[in-house]
């Protein structure tokens, strides 16, 4: 019996130094579910993320990814300046020894359902507006087919139809293909569209996951009106207030 894929976090703490930055941290991501993690600046977020993408050497507790594979799409896109927009997104597929004609075919592919134009392809990323590379960031992310995605606030810097766009792709691969993520965001309207389950990290006294959202609504159902209603409801919580210091002094 084949077993089913699935990110499992227990127990976690992390430090830098004498700096404690994540204490006693568990949640489970199962295949073909969304986990956001929501929270200030300074709470542990990327640290957290960068620990279960194992860029980051464990110090206690046990992280279990049994993803047959994954990818990482980061907040900036980092793109190689030297390589132009086909040969970035193919840098994957050429890594798991694809042959060129395939992997430039696969990348061309994706490029065109990310919304980038045929004259785009040679163009190098000196050439691409900051959309534009953010779109040829997750074509190479996903032209991989990966299991599971790691996401770094991809959408912060992106202006608002932009960002619905790439949303609404990164939906239908999630619906689609059942693609499981695990994402970072200061957002919450877009913790609400995308996500299944929403984690809320508060940074003091250390990073530590304070309460938990299950969203039930099918993510293809999640219009502005419903997002909006859930955002009204979430801004009222008392765990969001605190976590976010929204309360007036």
């Amino acid at each position: 019996m084949e077993r089913a894929e699935q990110l499992k976090v227990q127990d976690v703490n992390f430090s830098y130094g004498f700096k404690h930055i994540l204490h006693k941290i568990n949640f489970t991501l199962e295949k073909g579910k969304v986990i956001s993690i929501v929270g200030p600046s300074g709470g542990g977020k990327t640290t957290l993320l960068h620990l279960c993408a194992k860029l980051l050497d464990l110090d206690e507790g046990k992280i279990k990814n049994t993803f047959s594979s994954s990818s990482f799409a980061f907040q900036e896109p980092r793109l190689l300046p030297w390589k132009n927009v086909i040969d970035n997104i193919a840098l994957g597929l050429k890594a798991k020894k694809i042959g060129n004609k395939e992997s430039e075919q696969t990348a061309k592919q994706i490029a065109l359902k990310f919304g980038l134009d045929e004259d785009d392809f040679e163009k190098f990323p000196k050439d691409l507006s900051g959309g534009m590379k953010q779109r040829v960031s997750f074509a190479r992310a996903l032209v991989v087919n990966p299991s599971l995605l790691f996401l770094d606030e991809p959408f912060s810097a992106l202006d608002i139809g932009l960002k619905k766009e790439l949303q609404s792709l990164l939906v239908d691969t999630i619906e689609n293909e059942k693609l499981s993520v695990l994402f970072i965001t200061h957002d919450l309207m877009e913790a609400i569209r995308l996500s299944d389950e929403i984690l809320v990290l508060k940074a003091e006294p250390v990073g530590h996951i304070v309460k938990s959202f299950k969203i039930e609504m099918p993510r293809r159902n999640r219009d502005d009106a419903f997002v909006y209603e859930q955002t009204a409801k979430l801004l009222s919580d008392e765990y969001i207030i605190n976590t976010f210091e929204l309360g007036f002094k």
